[in-house]
């Protein structure tokens, strides 16, 4: 195989933001200087290809941020680089900088972009998965999800504590549009008495039913976690719901938001962040393209970006039934 010669990489973060960004960024920073490459960062994401906003990278530009959440890079998503047009600006500013290959970091948008760019221009581009969702293929774990699982119980620990004092229900609504890894999860760290997630179908008169039953006999208080895609809406709209049909409960809703993107990342992220970031240089040079870096069983593996993005990645139905048994 002939491998292009890596001497410039160009690195990005692109979408939503999540713990541990930085931290990746830093590792592929300080294994490319290792190699005696030139790396430079690439503000903004695409857009920021497109504008031609870099930076030059050396170790002083990621001292103390290993520790830092969001992204020093910063983050956005692209329109223009959707269009032929876009992409073209990207590469020509590619070659005026003299970037020979791209890490991107980032989720689903992130690697759809970076497919369309090499399906033009036939780029070698890495990605790490930078993302609190855990929905992509290929990776047990996606950058973030750890920090946030640890945000959101934290929240969920002291609400808790309202609920209890009170006598009252809570709906919690967390991220989750599409998959319910993060409510699950965090759900059955909480101790929550019902999680709701988009993949199980969820029937309001039998929540109704198990809290007089179950619940109602045991307890005055308790914590219903809500993915915001559940197919019965989020929290506000299934509270409502059951408050048609058990008006005797005293429900409250919070919506943790964007609080569950930030902070600093835990222990597992910043590993998993320094581990892929190392590996996607030497990935380059080995003359991967194309690729995701993800961690499978403690071991790192490269799933091609289409399948990251298209692979369908299952929540563990097991879990729920701990949950339930364990909310009793």
């Amino acid at each position: 195989m002939n491998v292009k010669k890596i001497r410039h990489i160009g690195l990005l973060t692109s979408g939503g933001d999540s713990p541990g960004m930085n931290a990746a960024i830093r590792a592929v920073v300080r294994t490319a200087i290792f190699e005696n490459l030139e790396i430079s960062g690439i503000i903004r994401g695409y857009d920021g290809l497109i504008n031609k906003d870099f930076i030059s990278l050396g170790p002083q530009s990621v001292s103390n941020i290993i520790h830092r959440g969001g992204t020093i890079l910063k983050t956005a998503r692209s329109e223009a680089f959707r269009k032929p047009e876009g992409r073209q600006k990207a590469y020509a500013a590619l070659l005026e900088q003299g970037i020979d290959a791209l890490v991107v970091i980032g989720g689903n948008g992130t690697f759809r972009g970076a497919i369309d760019f090499i399906n033009d221009y036939d780029f070698p581009i890495v990605g790490l998965p930078g993302t609190i969702d855990n929905d992509l293929f290929g990776t047990d774990r996606t950058i973030g999800f750890d920090t946030a699982l640890n945000t959101i119980l934290d929240a969920v620990d002291k609400i808790r504590d309202t609920a209890t004092s009170c006598d009252r229900l809570f709906f919690i609504e967390v991220m989750g549009r599409d998959t319910g890894f993060i409510a699950l999860q965090s759900g059955l760290a909480a101790g929550a008495e019902f999680i709701l997630v988009p993949e199980t179908p969820t029937y309001i008169e039998n929540i109704s039913r198990l809290l007089d039953h179950d619940w109602r006999q045991s307890k005055s208080s308790g914590i219903i976690i809500v993915a915001e895609g559940d197919e019965e809406g989020g929290a506000e709209e299934i509270a409502g719901k059951l408050r048609k049909v058990a008006p005797h409960y005293d429900t409250r809703v919070s919506i943790l938001g964007h609080i569950q993107r930030g902070g600093a990342p835990s222990a597992v992220d910043r590993v998993l962040a320094g581990t892929l970031g190392y590996e996607a240089v030497y990935a380059l040079l080995n003359g991967a393209q194309g690729v995701m870096l993800g961690m499978v069983r403690e071991e790192v593996v490269m799933t091609p970006f289409h399948q990251a993005v298209s692979g369908k990645k299952n929540i563990n139905r097991n879990l729920l039934e701990i949950a339930r048994i364990l909310a009793i």
